[in-house]
């Protein structure tokens, strides 16, 4: 179970490595497409912060996209050779799925979006956006999503035995 808290912490850690490449670095407006609408609409393309910024920030987002799909991997890859089952693959896979979801929801979706102003920083025509004040604005979406997890993790355990030969 340690090992199931720690990747998904790298998970998060890499969630939070790609929001900050995408807002901060790379800075278009095409990465707002979760964001409420009329954030979407008043958000505009930006030049580069600092010369290198967008390059700097695609291989940021590559390192983070590496380190997500990574450390799902190394979860399958882990559980084959530890002999997991495919109900303790699966667990591990859930913990993983919904320990992100809230991570997401609490810190992005609340703390980030509607308590702190770090969109604002980067966007300064998105300030006084109602989107910014409407937490829950995703339900539905979020809401799939809960209800797809469990057969993502069954995929992704049936994947990792299937893979590691042990079906």
């Amino acid at each position: 179970m340690l090992l199931t808290l720690i990747l998904t912490l790298i998970f998060i850690l890499a969630v939070c490595l790609l929001l900050y490449a995408a807002v901060a670095l790379i800075q278009d407006r095409r990465f707002f497409t979760t964001a409420p609408k009329d954030i979407q609409a008043a958000a505009v393309d930006h030049p580069e912060r600092f010369p290198g910024a967008h390059a700097m920030g695609w291989l940021l987002a590559i390192l983070s996209l590496v380190l997500m799909v990574g450390a799902f991997v190394h979860g399958g890859w882990n559980g084959v050779l530890s002999g997991f089952t495919f109900w303790q693959l699966f667990l591990r896979f859930a913990v993983m799925l919904y320990l992100w979801k809230a991570f997401d929801v609490v810190c992005l979706d609340w703390l980030l979006l509607t308590k702190s102003h770090f969109f604002q920083r980067y966007y300064p025509e998105t300030e006084g956006c109602a989107g910014y004040r409407s937490f829950g604005f995703n339900r539905k979406e979020q809401l799939i999503r809960l209800a797809v997890f469990p057969f993502v993790a069954a995929l992704m355990a049936f994947l990792s035995l299937w893979i590691g030969g042990k079906l």
